[in-house]
């Protein structure tokens, strides 16, 4: 007998876990007076820096911000060209602006929705960039050894966005760990997170250390300014959230594989909705669980009536956006197109029980496409 999901209360696409153990860590910076880029924030960097196995971790306002401190302490800027994908969250092409360069889209990959490495190499050679900004989106980390070789070829600089995949590997090697740099974002959908925030990783001391005094001018010495920087840092009141975070982030991933499963072994008889895929040399944390179905319309409002949250990651192309277009995009990139119109995410979060899944799996079991 079904339950009458109509009744239940529910199910949001994303629910962030705050522990109690956050709230006194919150409450400690309170009392101290201290807010702003001391104790807390260090003893973030460091416990993210070893939780990656790198060298370097620089804390950050934001994963937006984080990506244009990345480029900006590798030496992108005016004039440079970044390859990335048309198809994420368009802090990663704004970054490349906010830097002074310019962003080169690229196609992505139907199965996986990342940065498809031949669109890459095309994209390379025909506008002579300098950079790639591979996004491992949704939690699924990028084809790196393909990717690889192109960067290695053309002698690029690779940032990795990782702000939708902490704890996501490739071939045994943690994202954040692959590249000259790479960045992760805390915002409350993330895997973990500190509100808003960010982390530049790196295991270049040079970049590191550009990379401090873009995000905080008096790293140096106080009124003694080294580079022209920017006022990025992150507060105690959010790393103070960040530490014990990190700690169930493994356990709180975990989470998230196993309620994936339990879906795509629910959906995989139904010919009209293409679950997410996970390569063999991939380890998938699903920051978002993403299908692909049409009519996708009807299934929303499907679900909506059925109490089961979802949401469209992305109705639109990066360079398809207003702003875009007045800066002269114009091009075509006709897999992320065809995404835009059939992709919609699911809950998929830790904080949903066994019966939530169910109930989210039963709701788009009962939807009847016309």
């Amino acid at each position: 007998m079904r339950l009458n999901m109509r009744t239940a209360a529910k199910i949001p696409i994303a629910h962030p876990i705050i522990g109690e153990e956050e709230r006194q860590r919150v409450l400690e910076v309170l009392a101290s007076g201290t807010l702003v880029a001391d104790r807390m924030v260090r003893e973030f960097e460091e416990a993210f820096a070893a939780y990656l196995g790198v060298a370097h971790a620089v804390a950050t306002s934001s994963g937006t911000t984080g990506l244009q401190v990345a480029l900006e302490a590798l030496g992108i800027g005016a004039g440079d060209r970044v390859v990335t994908t048309p198809f994420t969250f368009a802090a990663t092409s704004h970054a490349i602006l906010h830097a002074g360069a310019r962003p080169v889209f690229a196609d992505v990959d139907p199965s996986t929705y990342n940065l498809d490495p031949h669109a890459l190499e095309e994209a390379v050679r025909r506008t002579g960039a300098r950079a790639v900004i591979v996004v491992h989106l949704f939690g699924l980390p990028s084809d790196m050894a393909a990717i690889g070789e192109v960067v290695r070829q053309h002698n690029l600089l690779l940032i990795e966005d990782c702000a939708q995949a902490h704890g996501a590997e490739f071939r045994g090697r943690k994202v954040g760990t692959l590249g000259h740099a790479a960045v992760f974002s805390f915002y409350p959908t993330k895997n973990m997170t500190t509100g808003e925030g960010g982390m530049v990783v790196t295991d270049d001391a040079a970049v590191a250390r550009r990379a401090r005094l873009l995000v905080d001018p008096r790293a140096a010495e106080e009124y003694v300014y080294d580079v022209i920087g920017h006022n990025f840092r992150m507060t105690d009141v959010a790393a103070a959230m960040g530490v014990p975070q990190l700690r169930r982030l493994d356990a709180h991933n975990a989470a998230r594989r196993r309620n994936a499963r339990r879906l795509t072994g629910a959906f995989r008889d139904l010919e009209w909705l293409t679950p997410p895929v996970e390569p063999g040399d991939a380890y998938h944390v699903y920051t978002q669980y993403t299908v692909r179905v049409r009519p996708r319309e009807g299934l929303m409002a499907h679900l909506s009536r059925e109490g089961v949250g979802c949401k469209i990651y992305y109705p639109l192309l990066i360079p398809q956006t207003p702003a875009y277009r007045r800066l002269g995009f114009d091009a075509t990139y006709p897999v992320g197109e065809t995404l835009t119109r059939e992709v919609l995410s699911l809950p998929v979060h830790p904080a949903l029980s066994a019966d939530d899944v169910a109930r989210v799996a039963d709701a788009v079991r009962s939807f009847r496409p016309a």
